[in-house]
């Protein structure tokens, strides 16, 4: 409940800013690199050094910036072995060629120590002296080794006003390392990314290159949870009923503000905590141009409640539940009443079968029913059917008789039974149909039979009895 105060709070507080926000310009803002050359890039992983792996990541992302992108490229540790103040503008932030921040990063070759708070001072004073705005993004694979502490480097930074984003990739830190880091990403209004591997690598660069100084604060938030607490969670964002993708976040155990222009859109939430919980569709998202939207996101189990009913009233049904992947989940029966199922949190489908009921309209299926934590979620569909009651005569006589009932329609036959010389009573969608009576126990020519074409509407009983010949 705290947890849920406080993000309605950050709600109200976040509204009364926004629609300050402008427009992407159409020259951006500079992107300014911090590119660890420590000692430690040296070592290994995957078969290749992290010097390596960065190297050909950091290249290879910035081909999908925008051509007019300013680049600006800071190393540190790479000239002396010792120097707590070993950091080097390689390239200026007015740069725009990407294949020159490519040859300057691979001609790198690590060395030093990692002075993250003088190298985070040193690009702020960049853009102090600029007067300009940037994104900054540090690549390291280690802790501060020279005593400084970048998170109140940054948060200075904010105070006085300089205008910058600022992203951290911690690459192969250790659990532990982090703390320092996400502090000063989280005083930088930016995200602390955890890379574990060259894929991670990759995978932070696509987020980081999306969440630039320039890209409106996120209109929307998103905060997922799982047995009460917050979790980690990435979230994409589709135009409603479309694959076409709208945008991206990872939660980071916090709310995550994505940027989505006022329309409606189908929301995917896949936890990054527990890889057996499956992903959640939250339909037909809303979200606005003027204020801030919210969607919580639970992946504790949930009740999905059925009911079926028959014109109407409660009917009996079998139920078969199935997950996002079609895998049969959950088998129920109503009994003519509501039926609750507890299931994890998730997107599923309903198979309903109705009993008894003939017809070529018995069973239906509910899809992209979301289970969310926590809630019920009442899905109800009603059959609709009338009545035949059904006998066969012979010389004015109750006689015994199969009965086989097709759709005059399709020819499909719906029904087979026989009247033990009373009348049989079928129940049945309405519709027209084709009736076949035949003498039991005769199976040749000679059996004596009678044939005739009914209509069945809803709510209402169609009587026939016929004479067999």
């Amino acid at each position: 409940m705290k947890k849920l105060l406080l993000i309605l709070c950050l709600v109200f507080l976040a509204n009364l800013a926004f629609g300050q926000n402008k427009q992407n310009p159409e020259t951006p803002s500079p992107i300014i690199f911090i590119y660890d050359a420590s000692g430690s890039m040296w070592g290994q992983m995957e078969g290749k050094t992290k010097m390596e792996i960065a190297s050909t990541v950091l290249s290879t992302s910035i081909n999908d910036f925008a051509e007019n992108q300013q680049i600006g490229l800071i190393a540190y540790g790479h000239r002396k072995k010792g120097d707590c103040r070993d950091v080097e503008t390689l390239l200026p932030m007015s740069n725009t060629s990407k294949s020159k921040v490519a040859t300057a990063v691979k001609n790198i070759k690590p060395l030093g120590k990692t002075p993250l708070a003088y190298t985070a001072e040193t690009v702020i004073g960049q853009l102090r002296t600029s007067k300009q705005k940037a994104t900054i993004v540090l690549i390291t694979d280690g802790i501060e080794s020279c005593d400084g502490d970048i998170c109140k480097v940054v948060s200075a930074a904010k105070k006085e006003g300089i205008d910058f984003k600022l992203h951290i990739v911690g690459f192969g830190l250790k659990k532990g390392e982090t703390e320092q880091l996400k502090c000063a990403a989280k005083a930088g209004d930016g995200n602390y990314y955890d890379a574990a591997d060259a894929s991670g690598l990759g995978d932070a660069m696509t987020l980081v290159a999306s969440e630039t100084v320039d890209k409106p604060d996120g209109n929307h938030g998103v905060y997922a949870t799982m047995n009460g607490e917050a979790i980690d969670a990435y979230v994409k964002a589709y135009k409603a009923g479309t694959d076409n993708e709208a945008g991206y976040k990872r939660t980071y155990r916090d709310t995550a503000f994505v940027f989505l222009p006022q329309e409606t859109y189908d929301l995917v939430v896949r936890p990054l905590e527990n890889s057996k919980v499956k992903p959640i569709t939250i339909k037909n998202v809303q979200t606005s141009d003027d204020k801030l939207t919210y969607t919580i996101v639970s992946f504790d189990g949930g009740t999905l409640a059925v009911t079926t009913t028959n014109n109407g009233e409660g009917w009996d049904s079998t139920l078969k539940i199935k997950d996002a992947d079609g895998k049969v989940v959950n088998g129920a029966r109503t009994y003519g009443k509501t039926k609750e199922i507890e299931l994890n949190a998730g997107t599923y489908s309903i198979d309903i079968q109705a009993l008894v009921m003939k017809g070529l309209n018995t069973t239906t299926t509910i899809k992209d029913q979301v289970i969310v934590g926590g809630q019920t979620t009442n899905v109800s569909f009603d059959f609709e059917t009338g009545q035949a009651s059904i006998a066969g005569t012979y010389n004015g006589e109750q006689y015994d008789v199969g009965v086989k009932i097709k759709d005059a329609a399709t020819g499909e036959i719906v029904y087979g039974g026989r009247t033990y010389k009373k009348f049989r009573d079928v129940i049945l969608n309405p519709g027209t149909y084709n009736v076949t009576l035949v003498e039991v126990g005769v199976y040749n020519s000679s059996a004596k039979s009678a044939q005739f074409t009914m209509e069945v509407k809803k709510g209402e009983t169609v009587t026939v009895s016929k004479e067999i010949k």
